[in-house]
């Protein structure tokens, strides 16, 4: 009995922790903007906002479906080739693309639940591509379970967040 509560109690940590670093990510990145931003003076922040506004909003929708599409590939294994969300974005044809990613979706869509899982394991990928191979693949761990375990509206809220954070080193 006790090790079944010990158990339920180790679980019941794991996924405050889990919850607590995909916060703690997503915190991470609106602290680092925040810090860029606070060193900007209002003309140059109005100029950054006229200059690459329209960019950015022409680039997230691509940044997006790979994200998908790397999430997917890495499970399903559809495409023979281990991209990287970087590769995708940068190198692949935005109609190539979207016949990979809805070939790795199959029956599913874009909007599916698990689209949008491919979609935050692709971006946290990507925001975490630097660091040391056991670091990632520790902290990688630790989003596929906060995903597990967060809403869908918490899933979509922090897929948005990411993705709009990424494609700001993709602006060309």
């Amino acid at each position: 009995m006790r090790s079944l509560f010990l158990s339920a109690v180790s679980s019941v940590l794991l996924s405050v922790k889990s919850c607590f670093v995909l916060l703690l990510l997503i915190l991470t990145q609106q602290s680092y903007a925040q810090s860029a931003a606070d060193t900007f003076t209002e003309e140059h922040k109005r100029w950054l906002k006229e200059e690459f506004a329209e960019k950015h909003q022409a680039i997230i929708p691509k940044v997006a479906v790979a994200d998908m599409f790397y999430g997917c590939n890495v499970v399903r294994k559809t495409d023979p080739v281990p991209y990287q969300v970087s590769q995708i974005i940068t190198q692949m044809d935005k109609d190539l693309l979207a016949e990979k990613l809805a070939g790795c979706l199959g029956d599913e869509t874009p909007q599916s639940d698990s689209a949008l899982n491919f979609g935050l394991v692709g971006c946290f990928s990507d925001q975490l591509a630097k660091l040391p191979k056991q670091e990632r693949a520790e902290k990688m761990e630790l989003v596929e379970r906060a995903i597990a375990r967060l809403s869908r509206d918490d899933r979509k809220r922090s897929f948005t967040k990411c993705v709009t954070e990424q494609a700001i080193k993709y602006i060309q």
